[in-house]
This record gives C-alpha cells, sequence and structure tokens, in this order.
C-alpha cells in the first residue's frame, strides 16, 4: 500500500494506492462515521457495491447506497437533486459520510452534493476508472455540468481520503483507459519530462495493465497533482496549469453535447491543439510537438477536431471557459515538455491558425 500526502493544513488527507477493496482494513481505520451512503451507478454498482458495502457492514454501520443512471450526460444539477432527495427522505444527518464509488462523473457530484447536504458533510473518494485515479478524485474539485459550460457549477470540498486500488481497472472498457490515459500524459507535459518519457517507453505495458506500470503512473500522477494542489488549493496561480488541453477539449464537449466524446478524448485533443499553438507562438519546437502528437495518436486519442465543428463554434465555447478573465481568454501552453504555464500574451491571430489547422469546416 503506497500513501501519498496531499498537504493542505488542516484539510491534509491521504491518497492509499493498493489493494485497498480486498484489504479492507485501511478504509475502515479511514471511515469512522456510524452512517455511510455509497453514491455509484448502474455500472459500477454490479462490480463492487456489494463489496463495498460488506467492508463498512463489518463494523455494524448503517449503510445506505444510491445508484445513479452512468455517463457524463448526466452530470446535471437534477442528478445532485436526486442525491439531495434520498439523503432526505432517508433522514441523513450531518455526521454521515458520503463515499463516492465511481468514476469522476459520480465523484464530483458526490462531493458536490457532500459540500452543500446540510452546508457540509464528509465525504470520500473511492475511484474506479484510471482518469478518477489519476486526477478527478485528488484536489477537491467537484460539480456539475451546465448547457452552456462544463464544469460550471460547482464548489472546492476537499475528501477526507482517496482510496485507489488499480486492480478495478480490470473491469474498465479498453476506451475508459485511454480517456484516463490523457492525464496521465498532462501531467507529463506540464511538470515532469522524466515521466513522459516512461509514458513514451511503457504505453504497451501501461495498456496490458500491468501491475508495475499502472502503479508506476497512477502514483506519478497522484503525486504531481497533490504537489499542485498543496500550492493552489483554489485555482489562483499555477493550479490552473492541471487544465492544460481542458479548454480546446471542454469547447467539443459544450459543442457535441456531454458525453459525445469522452473527457480524456477531448482532452487529448485539446493538448495537441495546445502544443501546435505553443509552436506557432515561438515556445517550443517542431520536434515536441511531434512528441506530443504521436504519444496521443499512439495512445488512441483523437488528434484532429470533430468533422461538424468550425473554429467560430470553439470561440464562443472558449469564450466562457472558467479561465476567462475580464473578458480575456487565458490558455495552459507550455515552454517544454516538463513546462507549463498559464498565459493570457498570445496573438489571437495564432490562436485562429491553430484552430482553423484543426477544423474541417
Amino acid at each position: 500500500m503506497k500513501t501519498i500526502q496531499v498537504e493542505l493544513g488542516e484539510r491534509s488527507y491521504p491518497i492509499y494506492i493498493g489493494a485497498c477493496f480486498s484489504n479492507s482494513e485501511i478504509v475502515k481505520k479511514a471511515v469512522t462515521h456510524r452512517e455511510v451512503i455509497i453514491v455509484t451507478n448502474e455500472t459500477v454498482a454490479p462490480l463492487y457495491l456489494d463489496q463495498v458495502q460488506a467492508i463498512f457492514k463489518e463494523q455494524g454501520r448503517v449503510v445506505l447506497s444510491i445508484i445513479l443512471p452512468d455517463g457524463e450526460s448526466y452530470k446535471t444539477l437534477d442528478t445532485v437533486n436526486k442525491i439531495f432527495t434520498f439523503l432526505l427522505e432517508h433522514n441523513v444527518s450531518r455526521k454521515a459520510a458520503l463515499v463516492a464509488l465511481g468514476g469522476g462523473v459520480i465523484g464530483d457530484m458526490t462531493g458536490y452534493a457532500a459540500a452543500c447536504y446540510q452546508r457540509g458533510v464528509d465525504f470520500f473518494q473511492m475511484p474506479t476508472t484510471l482518469l478518477s485515479q489519476v486526477d478527478s478524485s485528488v484536489g477537491g474539485k467537484t460539480g456539475v455540468n451546465h448547457p452552456l459550460g462544463k464544469n460550471m457549477i460547482g464548489a472546492f470540498k476537499q475528501p477526507l481520503a482517496v482510496f485507489i486500488d488499480p486492480m478495478t481497472l480490470s473491469t474498465l472498457p479498453a476506451p475508459e483507459i485511454k480517456a484516463g490515459f490523457a492525464e496521465v500524459i498532462k501531467h507529463g507535459i506540464i511538470q515532469d519530462s522524466d515521466y513522459f518519457k516512461y509514458l513514451e517507453e511503457n504505453l504497451d505495458k501501461i495498456y496490458a495493465l500491468d501491475e508495475s506500470a499502472l502503479n508506476y503512473i497512477i502514483s506519478g500522477s497522484c503525486q504531481i497533482k497533490a504537489s499542485v494542489v498543496a500550492q493552489d488549493e483554489t485555482e489562483q496561480g499555477i493550479r490552473a496549469t492541471l487544465n492544460l488541453g481542458h479548454t480546446f477539449g471542454h469547447a467539443v464537449e459544450t459543442t457535441l453535447g456531454y458525453g459525445t466524446w469522452l473527457h480524456g478524448e477531448a482532452v487529448g485533443l485539446g493538448m495537441v491543439m495546445a502544443a501546435d499553438l505553443s509552436c506557432r507562438l515561438g515556445l517550443i519546437d517542431s520536434d515536441a510537438v511531434k512528441r506530443v502528437t504521436e504519444l496521443i495518436e499512439r495512445a488512441g486519442l483523437p488528434i484532429i477536431a470533430p468533422p461538424s465543428m468550425s473554429p467560430e463554434q470553439f470561440m464562443t465555447a472558449m469564450a466562457r471557459d472558467k479561465k476567462v478573465e475580464s473578458g480575456t481568454l487565458r490558455l495552459v501552453l507550455f515552454k517544454s515538455i516538463g513546462d507549463g504555464f498559464v498565459t493570457a500574451d498570445f496573438a489571437v491571430e495564432k490562436l485562429q491558425e491553430t484552430l482553423r489547422a484543426f477544423c474541417h469546416s
């Protein structure tokens, strides 16, 4: 069992990486609440709900479960309201703990519900997808989508602990593995060139679910994210670099409709576009663009925008991005692999060149 600490003063918490589900003592010690409410979805419930319920029932806890529909299209206020209704109907107290069992959608909605229910209850993350294990379960960002913008409604709510069991990836469909790997690549580009090189050299092992390779990338990504979050919890500075590729990617998700492309697919494309723009601005050379593009393409992620999207649609959606300040768009770019930064200092015509280069229409 590997432990990584997210250092946030009184809100600090551990990330446990290992056989958390089968060797459950670490879970039992961390979750001491009398009432435990597990929030999961229709896909994950048949696989892991009984096993997780048993962990808490062995100790005589009151264990309730709510099973939500699966998919990005359900990451809405209406779905979060189903959680509130369930909690109220069962007279769940402020002393209870919510447990998010599932991917990033479940984690985001459960965390947001925990931030709001009776003005705040404790919650824990038990992520079961690669994307949620390496990214969304760590850092306390919670929330839902709106038809006009992704993740525009939410709150910062840190979990009390994160339990990552890599064995859950054995039941994850291949497209979801690929989508999660986009966030792994992102961490290498913005923070660690050696980590990026490891991904280039070990992609086959990772996709074969080699245990040592999975433990390496999950631990590596969590370590990078924990370090960034500790420096900038509420995204006033360096934490915004974790959004590399997301401004372009969110534009795709918002325009096509949530769930049409997986989040990681959209981010993969977004990182290639960010690399292209970084090169057009003279920040990186063509070799760096080639390395990023080749790894993302080898990973099975898109490197060309959806045929239906135009540069104008990108610009419209990007104008609503959370990183827009006083009407000025800020983007995450990079000066080299391992050195990402946020800037509003770029020529708009260069951005438009990038959009035209990737769009069919």
